[in-house]
Formats: structure tokens, C-alpha cells, sequence
């Protein structure tokens, strides 16, 4: 299978900003409504998004708007499975593939901040052993891991990759035994030198974390940021239990079974899933945390996520660009193949808009950053 996450050079493309807005409804109706966490009414965007979805031939579309630390527009269209009538709903869970990188740094963030590591810890402090080997390991830190700037290999689509063996154990067990692996061969580039997007970077992360804590990542996730944030809806590999919007090969649901997903092994590197309304709570805290900290982290600590090395354009877990919109904005996507999401995030102007969608693709690229536009444009018409 091939890993999650996208090339970089499509991760931070310009959106286009000349899709047509469309027609907004004025409210969400009925059970919708009453399952928003919010208190306040939320706007219905659905008749914004379904001629994208149709467009594209998306077997359905869903995007948000979050702004000042709440979801202002949601909407959702289409069917959870192709050939099935069974409309998503807003409140649905959606794959958010390699945005969850940017869950995985924030953890990072509070370790950090109450001293279980530092940006600067490195491999040969945590891996003695598994470094001894191939000893250029030994200084890359946390920091270059996750500005993919670790002399890892760009992803590939490679079935003899250890994550695509079989494992045993518990999932801690079998990340150090994929992080072995990796560290038994030499970097490719010379660690710290060149950007290289690497899934495998963040998959040894989330081991340095274990390592760390004696706590497997999934269970240091729900602790430490799903439940402070209120990210009922959030959890790990394909939406369940059905019915849920289904991932699709192609034009064929997948269901949660074998195949659905990524190896649970990559956990770190992006198999969390989670409600619009949930996601935005997360991206939330990377709106207001910039300017004024947030109650988890500090405003230090969102610098160090947002901004990247001097002339790169990858931060930790996040794009980083400049866009007319919004000043500087954050961004990432995420596609397992079988969905894709997409958020662009501008902490300057406290919005944010989240896109995701059942399929994956080129196509689905495509449909999700038109989407993301149209939601754009629709908020800075208000």
C-alpha cells in the first residue's frame, strides 16, 4: 500500500481563487443541527459544495469554516458509498491522512513543554542501539524528523518497505521493530541538508514518544489532545463502526476491514479520523495559539510549528506559505489513496476552512482545493 500524504509540491499549490461562489443556505436543519456542539447557529454551505462534488464526480464532499475558535459553516453532499443511498451528514467522520502530522507535532510540543524531550533530542539519545550501526543517525533530532529534513528517503510506493511487513506485538512493540529497520540503513542525504517528505520520519517520532512515555501514541493522542479539545468523534484508521462515509478504490466502498487503511504501524504519520466539527477544534488551537498561546501550549511552541527552516517551505506538520487571502497561512493534506483532505489555516485572519472527501486521486485533489476556494471566497465576502 502506499503511505499517506502527498507530495510537498502539491501539499502548498496556490488555490485558485476564481471559483464561483455559489448560493449558501442560512442554517442547518433538524438532527444535523442538534448534533453540533456549538450553541449558536451554524450556516449550511451544502449548496456551496454540491456542484463541486458533482463536477468532479466525488461520491461526496464536506467542508467547514472555522473562525474566533468555532466552526462558523459546515455543509456535506453526496452518498457515504458509491451506489448506496445513504447521504453523509455533517456530523460524519472523515480520513484526514497526513493532516494528522500536524496532531502528531503538537503532541511533540506538550512533551516538550513539560520536559520529557527537546526539539534537539536525537536519535542516538533514544536508539543507542539501533544507531550503533550506522552511526550518522545518531545526531538527527526531533526537529529535522519532522521538517522531514532527516536524510530519510522521499516516500515512495514501496511494498518491501518494513511498515508493509508483518508485525507482532503491540503497536509500541512494532514500531520500534520498524524503527530498527530503518535505522539499519545509511541516510540518503547527508541529515539536516535536504527537504525529503518522509512518512517514516513521523512514524519514528511517535516511537521516540513511546519510548519516552512507556504510552502508545494512539492512547498519548486521546489523552493529551483529543480529550482536553473535546474530539469526541476522533480516533485512528477507517471511520467506525459503519454507517460512516466509506473510503473507495477507485468506484468501490471499502468498507473497515483489511485494506481500508494504511498499516496501524503509521499511525503517527497520518491514520486519524474525526467529525469537521472535531478537526476544527484542533485547528482552532492553531488559529489563536500564534498570537495569544492557547491553555495547552505556549505561543513559543506554535512558532516553532508554523514557521519553517529559512528558505523552506515546510514547518512542523504544517506548510508554510504567504497567500493574498489570508497573509501568512498553514496547510497541509492528506490522502491514504482511498480519501482526501485538505486544510488552509490563516492565524492572522482567525479563519480557517477544512475540505475532505471519500475518494482519492488526482481528481479528489483537485475537488477538494476548488472547494477549499469556494469556502475562501464565500468567508471573505461576509
Amino acid at each position: 500500500m502506499h503511505a499517506p500524504g502527498i507530495r510537498v509540491e502539491a501539499l502548498i499549490a496556490l488555490i485558485g481563487l476564481a471559483v464561483s461562489a455559489g448560493s449558501a443556505g442560512c442554517g442547518l436543519d433538524g438532527s444535523d443541527a442538534a448534533q453540533l456542539s456549538t450553541p449558536f447557529t451554524v450556516e449550511d454551505v451544502s449548496s456551496l459544495l454540491e456542484p463541486i462534488r458533482a463536477n468532479h464526480d466525488l461520491p461526496a464532499l464536506a467542508g467547514s469554516i472555522v473562525a474566533k475558535g468555532r466552526t462558523v459553516a459546515i455543509g456535506a453532499t453526496g452518498q457515504r458509498a458509491r451506489g448506496v443511498n445513504d447521504p453523509v451528514s455533517v456530523h460524519d467522520r472523515w480520513h484526514l491522512g497526513s493532516c494528522t502530522k500536524a496532531m502528531t507535532a503538537t503532541l511533540v510540543a506538550l512533551l516538550v513543554e513539560e520536559g520529557r524531550l527537546s526539539w534537539e533530542t536525537t536519535l542516538g539519545d533514544v536508539y543507542p542501539e539501533e544507531t550503533a550501526a550506522q552511526p550518522a543517525w545518531r545526531p538527527v533530532t526531533v526537529r529535522q524528523l519532522l521538517r522531514h529534513r532527516s536524510g530519510l528517503p522521499e516516500d515512495r510506493h514501496r511494498p518491501a518497505a518494513p511498515w508493509n511487513q508483518p508485525l507482532s506485538g503491540s503497536l509500541p512493540r512494532q514500531r520500534r521493530h520498524v524503527v530498527r529497520a530503518i535505522l539499519a540503513q545509511a541516510p540518503e542525504s547527508v541529515p539536516g541538508t535536504t527537504m525529503s517528505y518522509a512518512n517514516a520520519g513521523y512514524l519514528i517520532v511517535g516511537s521516540m514518544l513511546e519510548m519516552r512515555t512507556d504510552v502508545s501514541w494512539e492512547d498519548l493522542m486521546r489523552r493529551r489532545l483529543f480529550e482536553p479539545l473535546g474530539m469526541a468523534s476522533a480516533g485512528f484508521g477507517p471511520p467506525r463502526p459503519l454507517p460512516q462515509p466509506q473510503g473507495h478504490r477507485g468506484r468501490l466502498p471499502l468498507g473497515v476491514g483489511p485494506g481500508a487503511d494504511n498499516p496501524r504501524v503509521l499511525g503517527p504519520a497520518g491514520t486519524v479520523h474525526a467529525s469537521l466539527e472535531d478537526w476544527g477544534k484542533f485547528v482552532a488551537l492553531h488559529l489563536r495559539g500564534p498570537s495569544a498561546g492557547s491553555e495547552l501550549l505556549s505561543r513559543e511552541s506554535f512558532a516553532r510549528m508554523h514557521f519553517p527552516t529559512p528558505g523552506g517551505s515546510y514547518a512542523m506538520g504544517w506548510g508554510a506559505v504567504e497567500r493574498d487571502w489570508g497573509g501568512r497561512v498553514v496547510t497541509h493534506a492528506g490522502s491514504n489513496l482511498y480519501w482526501y483532505a485538505v486544510v488552509w489555516a490563516a492565524p492572522e485572519q482567525d479563519f480557517a476552512v477544512l475540505v475532505a472527501t471519500n475518494e482519492g486521486g488526482d481528481h479528489a485533489a483537485r475537488g477538494t482545493d476548488e472547494a477549499a476556494a469556494a469556502l475562501i471566497r464565500h468567508y471573505k465576502a461576509r
